[in-house]
């Protein structure tokens, strides 16, 4: 078992950063946690549940006497947070982010922490709800989930592992990517299938008799558009932050799109079989080969 840290200094009392909180007062990995976040109110409710054990009124009071940092704050906001902290960070802290996408919030931490760079390990758990805040933290958030780490040349080894041991000690999956290939690949696994959830639910609700087609959707539509209903801030970010890989997936999404439209304009039934058993065969060989992973 990882050493317990003496104290967290967590940045963004929300959902992600409230449940990673949790998961280390369960496994008796953080002796304390000081918590910041922009709003006062979720500062006190974190305290009042027990995220965590103090409150702290700015984000580099949160950091003060830290040995590790977690930034659970939008992509967009990992510079100035850096920025407004990096005078505390030491060559022994860990200091680690939960964003969703690695290139962007790299370059930021090189612009923000400078000679101290070593200390970030960039780091990306594949986990979540829709619904955000505080309120909906829990302990187990982590568990049997993934966690990306894309450290870059000058991660500090020592940290990098301190990083890789604590995220496997609340139950996470740990691989490492570069943060190029990070965000490659989950812009076609996460980010596009999110922009398609929004554009299909605009696309419905859009129309003069949205609200008829939406009293008769079942299940299938449900579970196609869930995402649809994540929080439009952090989305925000996410997307434009990433816009060049999941522009290039949103071509590839295109491409097979018009096969089938092609095929249905064309009447060709064998055609459009022919890919809708691709999808078919392909998504359930999928689903069998993530279960004798996981």
């Amino acid at each position: 078992m990882t050493a317990p840290f003496e104290q967290l200094g967590l940045i963004g009392c929300g959902l992600m950063g409230g449940s990673f909180a949790l998961a280390l007062k369960r496994a008796g990995l953080v002796k304390r946690v000081v918590g910041y976040s922009k709003s006062p109110s979720t500062t006190e409710q974190a305290r009042r549940m027990g995220v965590i054990d103090v409150e702290a009124p700015s984000a580099l009071l949160a950091v003060a006497g830290a040995d590790l940092v977690l930034l659970a704050v939008p992509v967009a906001a990992t510079g100035p947070t850096l920025k407004a902290i990096r005078h505390l960070v030491t060559p022994q802290m860990l200091v680690m982010d939960v964003g969703s996408t690695k290139a962007d919030v790299v370059e930021a931490a090189r612009d923000a922490l400078r000679d101290q760079i070593g200390s970030f390990v960039p780091a990306h758990p594949i986990a979540g709800a829709e619904t955000a805040g505080v309120g909906q933290a829990r302990a187990e958030l982590y568990q049997d989930r993934q966690v990306i780490l894309t450290p870059i040349e000058r991660t500090r080894t020592a940290l990098l592992q301190r990083a890789a041991d604590t995220w496997k000690a609340i139950g996470c999956r740990v691989r490492q990517m570069s943060p190029e290939s990070h965000d490659a690949a989950l812009a076609a696994v996460s980010h596009l299938p999110h922009l398609l959830a929004f554009a299909a639910f605009n696309a419905v609700a859009g129309q003069p008799s949205g609200n008829v087609f939406l009293d008769l959707a079942g299940p299938g539509f449900r579970d196609f558009t869930r995402i649809a209903a994540s929080n439009p801030p952090m989305w925000r970010d996410i997307l434009l932050a990433n816009r060049t890989e999941l522009r290039r997936q949103s071509d590839a999404f295109r491409a097979a799109l018009d096969q089938l439209e092609a095929a249905m304009a064309r009447g060709d039934a064998s055609a459009l079989e022919a890919l809708i058993a691709q999808a078919s065969a392909g998504r359930g060989g999928w689903q069998m080969t993530t279960a004798k992973t996981d």
